[in-house]
């Protein structure tokens, strides 16, 4: 099979066809009319068979000249309008950035931070994409986005893990929670406890799990919640004990509807990470966006120590 015909030969072509005149299609592309001539040559020779007929000074489309023409006129048209976004893409604040994360990540750290972002890149496409940890990373394997950010971000081959942020996980309670009045839970009542929880099977609820076993506590079997809304409002309800990093309830814990404590004397930390293919080069969009995201996890408390700061 033959590779694709010579663009600059095509070209020529077209003018050719639209001119009729060897003439006028040289001085067009600032040829010689032997190398238009040689040029069309060599594309009937590819092609196998003739394209046009000599009539006098002018030439004529054959019956294979027309259906190429059509062709060829889409495919330049195509390839000029290729250009033209590629060199819009090199302008400043153009370009796309698109991400997934967690729907706690969705709702409570990036409206702030694509807000920022949009005043800085006003004409950047800017598509999100929520979903579970596992979700999130498919999207990245699947190239349908270019940034994952994930917890507890793990590095391969294939990709790697930019820090950005620590955070803790804690119980929410009631205010009208026994637990409420009191700094530490009592670890003879936890396994006791109806937990609320955001998907059992995320890597966070793993981490929940891991930290309990290693503190020798079994817990009661936690209700599943597919919302962070949800989880908010039962717990505030009193109808469980939910388990959330603060900064995703920041609003609810100032105004006392909700009340934060420790899940015991050993801390329950996060690393946030964002996942991108290892060796590829980052936008001057996406650099931005990181460091809105590190400043806005600041603003929000997500954590003490801010991993890569």
């Amino acid at each position: 099979m033959k590779g694709p015909l010579d663009s600059r030969q095509l070209h020529a072509f077209v003018i050719l066809a639209r001119t009729g005149s060897f003439t006028q299609t040289a001085r067009e592309l600032f040829l010689t009319q032997s190398a238009v001539s040689h040029s069309m040559k060599a594309l009937e020779t590819d092609v196998g068979c003739r394209l046009f007929d000599r009539v006098g000074k002018k030439v004529m489309l054959t019956q294979a000249g027309e259906t190429l023409l059509q062709r060829a006129d889409r495919a330049l048209t195509e390839m000029g309008a290729a250009r033209e976004e590629i060199q819009r893409l090199g302008k400043w604040g153009r370009g796309r950035l698109r991400l997934a994360a967690p729907v706690s990540v969705c709702v409570g750290l990036l409206p702030s931070v694509l807000r920022e972002f949009q005043e800085s890149f006003p004409d950047s496409l800017v598509t999100v994409e929520p979903g579970d940890s596992h979700e999130v990373i498919g999207l990245l394997e699947q190239h349908r986005v270019d940034l994952a950010l994930v917890p507890e971000a793990r590095a391969d081959e294939r990709v790697e893990s930019v820090p950005l942020f620590r955070d803790e996980l804690r119980f929410l309670v009631s205010p009208l929670h026994p637990w409420a009045a009191g700094g530490l839970p009592p670890r003879d009542e936890i396994p006791r406890q109806s937990l609320i929880v955001y998907g059992r099977s995320s890597r966070t609820w793993r981490l929940v799990d891991d930290y309990f076993r290693e503190e020798k506590i079994t817990l009661n079997t936690p209700m599943e919640v597919r919302s962070m809304d949800a989880i908010r409002e039962l717990t505030k309800l009193n109808l469980g004990v939910g388990i959330l990093s603060p900064w995703t309830c920041r609003a609810d814990l100032e105004q006392g509807s909700l009340i934060s404590l420790p899940l015991g004397r050993r801390r329950l930390t996060r690393e946030w990470g964002i996942l991108e293919w290892r060796g590829r080069r980052r936008t001057l969009a996406e650099e931005t966006f990181v460091g809105l995201c590190r400043e806005a996890a600041r603003t929000l408390g997500a954590g003490e120590g801010m991993a890569g700061s």
